[in-house]
């Protein structure tokens, strides 16, 4: 017998789904091949193309770690190497040999990466591969996830502000090469939600030299997104901005299975308070084994503006369609009518590299059954 509504019983509220997001990582052998495969297999449902990050930045920030040791008053802690997915990711300390604010770090690879990856875009495009309208999305990390990485606890504070503005020198590169129209800027906050859930990253539990809860003088919530909306502000207006808010993806696992959306929604408004700017879209994850009311039920506080699009990380390969329309159904019920996008919930280019094009196929079937 066919479901029938009680009398007076409201249909089950849907979701208006338009667009998919990529978070960034792709596994494809090179920027091409990924901007070329994003744009074939996604086509209008994309608005930005990512490049994947390929080469170095294949494992997100672990190639910093050999910029900070070309930093003269840096120093390794220890003598052996530790290695990880092939990078040495021992932290540093000042050495004492150059004040904190005298250290000075060269290309960071950001910017070269990017431009490279540009120089592909604007060659697929002419050749009618890229739609007109569509945007080069390149995916920054936040200054306080490779500072976190690689360097010791007690110079973090110090090194902070010194790779930050570092970091924004990529990012100027980056604006002054790419014609604002063309570009857009996602911030990757991965680092942030292992201080906010006090994540046992290897030592103990995560601490920000900030957090109030350890002797600092700020939320960390708050002292968190001040510093990656300091960060992002360096974004152009005409440029498009967005936040990847993500709780790690280590061997496709979270470090902390988050309890539901509530940090999620306090991070990202209080970015765009922060910020004095508008934020273009923000991203956040849907753990595969939750498509409960309760989880998504913070997201009924979200503060973002109508204009800025919201995705939920609710594709998995394993569940495939089924999955994702069971995550959605549970998000309909907290956010009513909004218009959401559809994204798996971290980057897949640390995944097997024959998923890759079923990732994407699995996009366009879940916007278009819903269509």
């Amino acid at each position: 017998m066919p479901d029938t509504l009680t009398p007076n019983q409201p249909p089950a509220p849907t979701l208006t789904l338009r667009g998919a997001h990529l978070v960034g990582s792709v596994n494809l052998p090179s920027a091409r091949d990924t901007l070329r495969t994003v744009a074939t297999g996604l086509g209008a449902h994309a608005r930005r193309v990512p490049d994947g990050e390929v080469g170095e930045r294949f494992h997100w920030i672990l190639f910093q770690g050999s910029r900070f040791e070309a930093v003269d008053g840096l120093a390794r802690v220890g003598d052996a190497p530790v290695v990880v997915a092939g990078f040495d990711v021992r932290p540093h300390v000042l050495d004492g040999t150059v004040p904190a604010e005298d250290l000075r770090f060269g290309p960071l690879g950001y910017a070269a990466a990017a431009l490279a990856s540009y120089a592909d875009f604007v060659a697929l495009r002419a050749a009618g591969v890229i739609a007109p309208g569509t945007r080069f999305q390149v995916c920054l990390p936040s200054p306080l996830a490779a500072v976190t990485t690689f360097v010791a606890p007690a110079d973090r504070a110090a090194v902070h502000p010194v790779y930050e503005a570092a970091l924004v020198r990529e990012l100027e590169e980056i604006c002054a090469a790419v014609p604002a129209e063309d570009l857009a800027v996602q911030v990757d906050l991965a680092t942030e939600f292992a201080f906010v859930e006090g994540a046992n990253l290897g030592g103990g539990a995560a601490r920000a030299w900030f957090d109030s809860g350890a002797g600092g003088d700020e939320g960390v919530v708050e002292g968190c997104a001040r510093r990656a909306a300091r960060f992002a502000a360096h974004v152009p207006e005409g440029v498009q901005l967005g936040f990847h808010l993500c709780y790690g993806d280590v061997a496709e696992k979270h470090f902390v299975e988050p309890a539901d959306t509530g940090h999620l929604v306090a991070m990202a408004n209080a970015l765009v308070t922060a910020l004095p700017r508008p934020v273009t879209w923000v991203h956040l994850p849907v753990p595969i084994d939750r498509d409960d009311v309760a989880y998504v039920a913070p997201l009924a506080g979200l503060a973002l503006d109508e204009a800025t699009e919201l995705y939920l990380g609710v594709l998995h390969h394993e569940d495939g369609v089924e999955g994702a329309t069971r995550r959605l159904a549970a998000a309909a019920q907290v956010l009513g009518d909004r218009v959401v996008g559809v994204a798996t919930e971290c980057g897949f280019g640390r995944g097997p590299s024959d998923r890759t094009a079923a990732l994407l196929d699995l996009h366009v079937a879940v916007l278009e059954r819903s269509a």
